[in-house]
């Protein structure tokens, strides 16, 4: 379906451009949300009639959005939630979590505005997109964190879950030497040095067994 677009639409065009979508875009959003007519004769006299005045109006709603978007832009919201030792969620950090988290700021930010694209399920520092306009998103974070402790260090730039990996590959290295256990080798496999002192092990025993044995003969 031809199409004139009402406002900018990314990877379509801007006001005024005549493209070519699929026809359920265009019924089921790009028409029923406003931002396209039918690209007929009769909507384009009429788009072209108007074209001043939607110019005008869309230049007003840029700049009111430019000027939310400095106060917006950068902002961090910390949410607190319960994980597993991998930093997997027990749950997930949806778009309500962060409206809620940006209203707490005092930021009027509306749900339609805030794209995700899937829920957070991991913790860590996540961008989240805030599309203020058409022509303004501007990028807000989700600092998602087991305490109020990881979080600071996360706004630090610290990488949590690296560090969790870290310190179990630390300690898995220091219980491998505690044991004198090779930690590369495959599961059942013996240490070659083991092996070496058992075999020396065996051979100092054999010999105070055979010198035992002269010793009672004689």
């Amino acid at each position: 379906m031809d199409i004139i677009l009402l406002e900018r639409i990314e990877k379509l065009g801007t006001i005024g451009d005549v493209v070519t979508v699929k026809d359920g875009y265009a019924r089921n959003f790009l028409l029923p949300q406003k931002k396209a007519l039918r690209a007929n004769e009769s909507n384009k006299k009429v788009f072209e009639a108007n074209r001043e005045r939607l110019e005008k109006e869309n230049a007003e709603r840029r700049s009111v959005a430019e000027a939310t978007g400095e106060k917006v832009a950068g902002a961090e919201v910390i949410l607190i939630r319960a994980a597993s030792n991998t930093g997997q969620l027990y749950g997930s950090v949806n778009v309500r979590d962060m409206i809620v988290g940006l209203t707490a700021q005092g930021h009027d930010v509306d749900k339609k505005q805030v794209i995700m694209g899937a829920p957070i399920k991991t913790i860590g520092m996540h961008d989240v997109t805030v599309a203020l306009h058409p022509e303004v998103h501007v990028t807000v974070k989700a600092n998602v964190a087991r305490s109020d402790d990881e979080a600071e260090l996360q706004t630090q730039g610290i990488d949590v879950l690296a560090q969790m990996f870290e310190d179990e590959q630390k300690q898995i290295e220091e219980q491998a030497d505690a044991n004198r256990i090779d930690p590369a080798l495959e599961p059942g496999e013996i240490p070659a040095e083991l092996l070496e002192e058992n075999a020396a092990d065996a051979a100092e025993a054999s010999a105070d067994e055979a010198a035992s044995e002269e010793e009672a003969e004689g």
